[in-house]
């Protein structure tokens, strides 16, 4: 149990960590932590006409941070993103599915239109 509590709290610290760095980068963030009946996403985020529905993967070394991220999870937040579209996104904006990748120590590594199923 106590690992799990763990697990949670350090996922919701590289979320914040992760719309700090949008922020910084221009977005706006519009949502955190939307659960679909597809799945989860981390953060929604918007820059000019673009919706990004983002991922969140916090690690404890960037090493571990080249084996966070699968189609198979991906897959998920494509789905998620998907029924959440009509919700965030209007006529003519763009949206993708992007993945933040965090781990102490190193500067967040934002993969852009991580998904392109």
């Amino acid at each position: 149990m106590r690992d799990r509590q763990a697990a949670e709290a350090a996922g919701r610290r590289g979320e914040r960590i992760a719309a700090w760095w949008l922020r910084l980068k221009g977005w706006r963030i519009l949502d955190r932590r939307v659960r679909t009946p597809a799945g989860e996403v981390d953060l929604i985020a918007k820059r000019g006409n673009l919706i990004a529905f983002v991922e969140v993967k916090a690690r404890a070394t960037d090493a571990e941070l080249d084996f966070a991220i699968d189609e198979r999870r991906l897959s998920r937040v494509a789905a998620a993103a998907e029924v959440l579209m009509p919700r965030y996104a209007t006529a003519g904006e763009d949206i993708r599915v992007d993945v933040i990748l965090i781990a102490p120590g190193a500067v967040p590594r934002h993969i852009e239109n991580a998904w392109m199923g």
